[in-house]
C-alpha cells in the first residue's frame, strides 16, 4: 500500500473526537486507508443494499451489532444513522469510536453539521499528491507522464490504462454521484458541461460564458458547478482582496484537484500528445495548485491559497497567506527558466510593498536563487510543500 501523508492526521483526529469522517472522491483511497489504519474495527459498505436496508429499517439494530464501532463506508447513503450515533457518542464519548467516510462532500457535511457538530473530526483524502508519489519512487517517469496519468490510486497499483480506467470512472460518475446530488436527467449536457470545464481549469471563471458554450441556463451551470465540487472534481481558488491601490479582479479560478482526469476530458491520449497540447501550461499550473492544497488538506489545515490579479493584467499564480504575511508563488510550465517569469513577482512585490522572498514553480528541474527568487523545478517542488 501507498503510504498516505494524511494517516498522522487522522489518527490525531481518531484520538481526539469520537467520531472520524473522512471524505474525499470516489476511489482515492478512503477505503484503503481506514481499514489499513484503524484494522481492529469491522468493516461494513453501506453501498451493500441488503446492509443499507438493514441500517434504514432498524438504525439501532444495526449500530447494537457493533458495540465498540466499526468503519461504515459511504456513510452518506443512509444519513439517519448519524443522529442514532449522536445519541451513543453522547452517553460514551470513546475517542474513535466510529470512522465514517463519504464521497459526497456537500451531502456528508450537512448531515455532519446537523448531527455530530462538535463529536466529529473531519479530513479531506485527495488523490495522490507528487509528493506521495515521490516517497514512494513512482516518478520515475517525466512530467507529462505525471500529468497524463494524475493521482488516482488505481492507476499506480494496476496494468489498466489510464484512458480505460478515466472512460469508467466518468461513465460511474454521471451514473452514480450525479444522480445521487441532483435530478440532472440530461447526462449527455452534462457530461458536455464537464468536458467544458476541463478545457477552462486554471483560468477564470465565466460562468455566463461557461454557459453560453454548454446551451444551458447560467443558474443551471452555477448548480451543476457546485455538483462538481461537492464531489471532489474541481475547486475554485479565489482572489486576495488586499487592497494594493489597484482594481482587483474579483472572480475565483477553476482547477481540477486531478490533471489525469482533466487531460482524459480533453481528449488527450497519451502523455506524447500533451507535451505539446495547448492546455498544457493550464494542466501544469493546475498540478501545482492542487500540489498545494493537497498539502494543506493531509495536515489537516484549511486552505490559505488565492491568487492576485489586477485590471491591468498583473497577476501572481498563487498567493499562501501565514497570518497575514504573503508569499507570492508564480507558476511556468516552461523546463527553461526566462527573465520575463519574474515580471509578474518583481511588479506584484513593488505593489504590495513585499519584502518575503517569491517563489517560482518552473517545469524543469533544479532549485537556486536567481534575482531574489527562489526558483524550484517540478520534482524538487514536492519536498518543500509536504
Amino acid at each position: 500500500m501507498i503510504h498516505r501523508f494524511i494517516t498522522s492526521t487522522i489518527q490525531r483526529l481518531a484520538q481526539g473526537f469520537p467520531v472520524l469522517v473522512l471524505t474525499g472522491p470516489r476511489q482515492s483511497g478512503k477505503t484503503t486507508l481506514v481499514r489499513d489504519t484503524f484494522p481492529e474495527k469491522p468493516y461494513i459498505s453501506l453501498e451493500n443494499p441488503d446492509t443499507r436496508l438493514f441500517a434504514t429499517e432498524d438504525p439501532r439494530g444495526f449500530l447494537g451489532r457493533y458495540p465498540d464501532g466499526a468503519i461504515f463506508d459511504e456513510v452518506q447513503r443512509v444519513p439517519e444513522l448519524l443522529s442514532y450515533i449522536q445519541g451513543i457518542v453522547d452517553e460514551h464519548r470513546t475517542p474513535g469510536r466510529y470512522i465514517l467516510t463519504g464521497s459526497q462532500n456537500f451531502t456528508l457535511s450537512r448531515q455532519v453539521n446537523q448531527s455530530l457538530a462538535g463529536r466529529a473530526g473531519i479530513a479531506q483524502l485527495l488523490p495522490l499528491s507528487g509528493a506521495e508519489l515521490m516517497a514512494e519512487g513512482l516518478l520515475t517517469a517525466g512530467l507529462d507522464d505525471l500529468l497524463f496519468v494524475g493521482g488516482y490510486p488505481a492507476l499506480r497499483s494496476t496494468a489498466v490504462t489510464p484512458s480505460d480506467w478515466f472512460a469508467s470512472y466518468v461513465a460511474t460518475y454521471l451514473e452514480r454521484d450525479v444522480r445521487d446530488l441532483t435530478s440532472v436527467r440530461d447526462l449527455i449536457t452534462f457530461q458536455r458541461f464537464l468536458r467544458l470545464c476541463a478545457a477552462r481549469t486554471g483560468q477564470l471563471l465565466n460562468l455566463a460564458s461557461l454557459a453560453t458554450d454548454c446551451g444551458i441556463a447560467q443558474s443551471t451551470a452555477t448548480a451543476w458547478l457546485s455538483i462538481l465540487e461537492a464531489s471532489y472534481i474541481v475547486f475554485r481558488l479565489t482572489p486576495h482582496f488586499a487592497n494594493f491601490g489597484k482594481r482587483l479582479i474579483k472572480a475565483p479560478k477553476l482547477y481540477f484537484h486531478d490533471t489525469g482526469l482533466a487531460s482524459f476530458l480533453l481528449g488527450i491520449q497519451t502523455p506524447e500528445q500533451l507535451a505539446t497540447h495547448a492546455a498544457r501550461g493550464a494542466l501544469f499550473e493546475t498540478m501545482v495548485v492542487a500540489e498545494y492544497l493537497c498539502a494543506r488538506l493531509n495536515r489537516g489545515d484549511v486552505s490559505n491559497l488565492y491568487f492576485w490579479r489586477d485590471s491591468s493584467g498583473n497577476e501572481v499564480d498563487l498567493l499562501l497567506d501565514e497570518a497575514g504575511i504573503l508569499h507570492p508563488v508564480e507558476i511556468k510550465s516552461g523546463q527553461t527558466v526566462a527573465g520575463d517569469m519574474f515580471k509578474s513577482l518583481k511588479k506584484w512585490q513593488v505593489i504590495a510593498e513585499s519584502t518575503v522572498e517569491p517563489r517560482l514553480i518552473f517545469g524543469g528541474e533544479g532549485t537556486y536563487i536567481r534575482s531574489g527568487v527562489h526558483v524550484a523545478g517540478w520534482r524538487e517542488m514536492f519536498n518543500g510543500i509536504v
